[in-house]
């Protein structure tokens, strides 16, 4: 009888899906070379690119959204999801499933449902403060339930209960979470030469996300002056925004300021703009301060890291994002404002006075270290593969 391990994935959609699944599956392969993983998504969302390139097999359904209104794609739903959980026991056959690991999103449900009817365990990870529709129906049925927050509304099955595990690293901010461990300041000057910016300065990290957030780059470009008094600027604006950015950054420091990211832009200003930076964690080990959004992947990341933030939660939905800042901010490892409190006004009141209290910053980024978890990739895996075991 063969030993081989099967093990399932799903989720997908987003980055905040699909960086966890990774993450779990690095660590099963490193863990069990043998192993057959394979990967449900679809082929629309980032996983379509992502899994294949990361080496995993990814096997695509349709997206089946949960109704929340009655309309015509109500009226469609059963017959969809009575499609698609067919293509997923077949594809949970052929694969000899032995464990299902879910991760949120519309391809989740589907695949807890046919888990379930054919008595395969299901293990998930909830990254969020809120959990989304499709975790909630898997922790009706889930063995084991990792989180990346103590509360996140699932309610577990009898005998089960969630544990706080954090969220499962990106290989590259894991990367620099270790050097931050074992020698912070080596970790700081190489990624500082990779972006051509000054190791022994302050920097404050601006990011929106890749689409970046209007309101955040108008108020702090346009307190720009005020800010490079006290530190250097790396503003990573969205795709598309950053001329604007530029423009109220030279109208309030002057145009000489401006600079670019790169090991061959040094003597470039000290405002550096840039639309996206594949390479993140470099300026995240080399930050003193980030200001942006609360995504859940975003705040998991910079606490991992113990990063002090200024966390400006997206001003839409049910506030999700605000519920993902509050206990970092609980635990005093950073600040958050609202979209609508966050004008040039505030930024110039309050970033300069705290880039001048540097023992304030320190506690800030002590107390996020110690509110963020590292090895959240290796729990989950082993927790996985101990499923089986114990089979």
């Amino acid at each position: 009888m063969s030993n081989q391990k099967h093990i399932v994935l799903a989720g997908g959609g987003t980055a905040g899906h699909v960086n966890p699944l990774l993450a779990v599956a690095h660590v099963i392969r490193e863990l069990e070379p043998d192993a057959d993983i394979a990967v449900v998504g679809t082929a629309v969302g980032l996983e379509h690119e992502l899994v294949p390139q990361a080496g995993f097999e990814l096997e695509t359904i349709e997206k089946v959204p949960f109704p929340r209104r009655p309309n015509m794609a109500a009226l469609k739903f059963p017959a969809q999801w009575k499609a698609e959980t067919a293509k997923v026991r077949d594809i949970l056959t052929r694969h000899e499933a032995q464990v299902v690991v879910g991760f949120g999103g519309y391809t989740s449900a589907p695949v807890y449902a046919a888990a379930h009817k054919m008595g395969i365990p299901i293990a998930m990870h909830e990254q969020n403060a809120r959990a989304g529709m499709a975790n909630k129906l898997g922790a009706r049925w889930a063995s084991m339930i990792g989180t990346a927050y103590a509360q996140t509304g699932l309610k577990p099955r009898k005998g089960v209960e969630a544990e706080r595990v954090g969220l499962p690293l990106r290989a590259e901010i894991a990367a620099i979470a270790h050097g931050m461990e074992h020698d912070r300041i080596a970790t700081r000057q190489s990624a500082a030469a990779q972006l051509g910016v000054d190791p022994n300065r302050p920097l404050v990290v601006v990011t929106g996300g890749s689409l970046g957030a209007v309101n955040v780059n108008r108020a702090v470009a346009a307190s720009a002056r005020e800010l490079l008094e006290h530190a250097q600027v790396i503003h990573l604006t969205g795709k598309g925004k950053d001329d604007e950015v530029r423009s109220l950054v030279s109208v309030s420091a002057g145009e000489q300021v401006l600079g670019e990211l790169g090991p061959d832009h040094g003597n470039d200003g000290d405002y550096r703009v840039a639309p996206y930076l594949e390479r993140i964690d470099l300026a995240f080990a080399c930050a003193d301060l980030i200001i942006c959004r609360s995504g859940a992947g975003t705040v998991s990341e910079l606490t991992a890291l113990g990063l002090p933030a200024i966390y400006v939660p997206l001003p839409i939905g049910n506030g999700e994002q605000r519920f993902n800042a509050q206990p970092v901010v609980d635990a005093e490892g950073g600040l958050m404002v609202a979209d609508r409190e966050f004008t040039a006004e505030w930024v110039k009141q309050h970033v300069p006075k705290l880039l001048a209290d540097s023992d304030l910053l320190a506690k800030y980024g002590d107390n996020a270290w110690q509110y963020g978890i590292r090895d959240a990739a290796e729990v989950m895996a082993k927790r996985v593969l101990s499923m089986i075991d114990e089979k």
